[in-house]
Parts: structure tokens; sequence; C-alpha cells
């Protein structure tokens, strides 16, 4: 029998999967176990078709304030197992390259891995009163997710090296200035926003998402002619899908498409 998850909980609102980290003394550091539950929440709802969209936010002050720090000073493992830096990757991949949107529901600090975290997410929701920056360099910690090689691709090189080397934290509006966060709301209507949004989302081709995502990612690491002739080739391969068909056949009739995805 599975057991109940015990650093987070998942709820189904609608067609959204929400994750919410429930580590709040701990300001939902990642643990192995916390890792591990993300894992199993992560492959669950990119697997069931009922679930358009996948949420992560936290409870209490804290998204996510990095990595558990005592547990990586006492760290020991089993030969063969995966430590947290790989329970890290493993994680992180499956938000990044997963075939749904995953959007990080900013509810207070992020820092740190929480910050990789968030970047690892298609979308970023905050709180007014969120703040978020990589606190690596207060520790003496090396970042390993996204804070030295992704985070100048998202806000510009010279800003990155600002909060790396700073270790500051700085606010959500500004962070959505710099290009890093989509939208800042009042810290009450947060769940509300994102769930509306979801609920969009909803209503979309889950097939037409999916090859968006892929090929917006692969576009940063490939130039521009490579990029429009992938594109172009899925455009091939969705001309043949049931959602594209769909989409063309309720807009003729004048009705709301029903998308399978395929």
């Amino acid at each position: 029998m599975t057991q109940a998850p015990k650093t987070l909980s998942v709820e189904r609102v609608a067609r959204t999967e929400w994750i919410t980290f429930q580590r709040t003394d701990q300001m939902n550091a990642m643990s192995t176990q916390m890792l591990r539950e993300m894992t199993m929440a992560l492959e669950a709802a990119m697997a069931d078709d009922a679930v358009r969209a996948v949420v992560l936010t936290g409870s209490g002050r804290a998204f996510c304030a990095g990595a558990d720090l005592k547990e990586v000073a006492g760290a020991t493992h089993e030969p063969g197992e995966p430590d947290l830096l790989d329970l890290v990757d493993h994680t992180f991949g499956l938000m990044r390259h997963g075939p749904k949107p995953v959007i990080a529901a900013v509810n207070g600090l992020a820092m740190a891995g929480g910050l990789e975290m968030v970047m690892a997410c298609d979308l970023v929701f905050a709180a007014e009163s969120a703040k978020l920056g990589d606190a690596h360099s207060n520790f003496g910690v090396f970042p390993g997710a996204g804070g030295a090689a992704i985070l100048p691709r998202r806000i510009g090189l010279n800003r990155a090296k600002y909060l790396l080397f700073s270790g500051e934290n700085i606010s959500a509006r500004e962070m959505m200035d710099w290009g890093l966060v989509n939208t800042v709301v009042p810290d009450a209507e947060l769940h509300d926003a994102v769930q509306a949004f979801t609920d969009k989302l909803a209503d979309k081709s889950p097939a037409v998402l999916r090859r968006m995502k892929t090929v917006a990612n692969r576009s940063l690491n490939v130039d521009e002619t490579a990029a429009l002739a992938e594109e172009m080739l899925n455009l091939r391969a969705h001309m043949r899908s049931w959602d594209m068909r769909e989409g063309l056949t309720a807009f003729n009739e004048k009705r709301k498409p029903q998308f399978r995805g395929y």
C-alpha cells in the first residue's frame, strides 16, 4: 500500500493538480523525502489525462527555502542509491520536460534551490509579499539546478551575477520587471488567480500545449533556422491529430471544441 505523503499535500481542483509543500517549520526546504514525494506526485499528474496543469506552492511564509542544509551537511547514503542532488536533477527535469504546464504559485520566500525550482516551472505567479533570490553564496554553497546556468538566461547576465554574488532577495514585483515572474497579485488572491488561469488552460488542446512547450524549450539551445525547422516538423505532425481536426470543425460549427490530447 502506498503511504500518504508527509511533506506535501496533493489536491485536485477541477483539472488542476495542486502540490503544496507542507514542511512549514523548515520553510519548505527540500529533503530527500520531499523530493521523492514530489516525483511521485508529478509522475502521477503527468500520466493522468484528467489533469491539464500542475501547480506547485508552499504553506506558511515560504514557497521553498532551498535544499535542507542540515540534511546536506550530514548526508550519508547507500552506494548506488540516489542522493539529494540526483533527486533534484530528476524532479526538476520532470517539471521542465514533462508534457503539461507546470506553474509556480510563489506564496512567500523562494531562495537558492527554491528559486531554481521556480525557474524549472513554465510560468510563475507570485504573491505581492513574496521575495526571490539566490542565497547559495550566503552559505558557501554552489548552485546545481540552474542558479548559475539558467538564471542569466532569464534575467540577463548582470542581474543574475548581482543576485548570485550578493545572496540578496528581491521583491516579486521587481522580479516581474526583470522577466522571471509573469504575474504578481495580492497575497489573498494568489490561489484564485492561478486556478482561474489553469481553468483556461484546461480548455486548450493538451497536444498543442505539449508540443509548444517542447519546441519553445528547445529553441533556446539551437539557432533560429533549426528552431523554425523543428516548429514546422511539429506542425506537420500536429496536422494529423484529432485535436487540430476537432478545433477546426468546432470553429466552423461555432461551438466549443472537445479536445482529447492526441
